[in-house]
């Protein structure tokens, strides 16, 4: 057997300017994936600044958002449904790079379609969480941070999910610039025993608080409710239709 007699560090990757790890690319260094980050803050994509809530009940979860989109210091959209059905009993809403979150809830149907085509079952909202944890995850959508919410066999359920993929399994969370508004009043609104009419009210006075001192949401406020009976999704510009 003959001896190497050369570097055996010498090879494609030396040719190529640049080293290779033999496991790589890791979770988020996919190409040219600080370019993409980068220009997920540039002024030039349509972004949904938003304000957006979710409420766990004994009978299912409520979730709301407003309904502007902005891009860069204009209002670019007056009528956006920030929150969409991506299960047959589960929802998610939006914050952050449009694009994205359009390709973040395309993604999540087809795989939800997958898993319980391939099981014969359903997701659970357990599985569902961590299958969008994941894809956060992968640095694949600059830059979104989305609340889940869903009922499966264990009831019902809210994740606040952040831009990176953690996870955490809440009573209540918002997301989004007019966060910090929303979220003093379901401190003060929120209790244990509260039912779906109850929490579209919450969630309706808390959007309607972040409309007025945040600058990127508004317009109006979009309400799901998601219950073991499927996800109905209803929008209102007036915010005295749930006051």
């Amino acid at each position: 057997m003959r001896t190497p007699t050369g570097d055996l560090s010498d090879g494609p990757a030396e040719e190529l300017g640049r080293d290779q790890p033999v496991f790589g690319p890791e979770i988020g260094e996919f190409e040219h994936s600080e370019r993409r980050a980068a220009q997920a803050d540039g002024e030039g994509e349509m972004k949904t600044g938003t304000t957006t809530v979710g409420i766990k009940t004994a009978d299912g979860v409520v979730m709301a958002t407003d309904m502007r989109a902005s891009l860069g210091g204009m209002v670019s959209s007056k009528d956006v449904q920030k929150v969409e059905e991506v299960h047959p009993r589960g929802a998610l809403t939006i914050a952050g790079s449009v694009s994205a979150a359009q390709n973040l809830i395309s993604t999540l149907k087809a795989e939800t379609s997958l898993y319980e085509t391939r099981r014969g079952k359903d997701m659970s909202m357990e599985a569902l969480s961590t299958l969008t944890g994941n894809l956060l995850r992968s640095g694949a959508f600059y830059i979104v941070q989305p609340i889940l919410g869903g009922v499966d066999d264990e009831g019902a359920h809210i994740y606040s999910i952040d831009a990176l993929g953690g996870t955490t399994e809440e009573e209540y969370t918002v997301t989004g610039s007019g966060s910090q508004y929303a979220l003093g009043v379901l401190e003060q609104e929120y209790h244990d025993d509260v039912s779906v009419d109850e929490a579209k009210t919450i969630a309706a006075k808390a959007i309607q608080s972040a409309v007025e001192r945040d600058l990127a949401s508004g317009n109006g406020i979009n309400v799901a409710v998601v219950t073991d009976e499927g996800v109905d999704i209803t929008r209102y510009k007036d915010f005295d239709d749930l006051l």
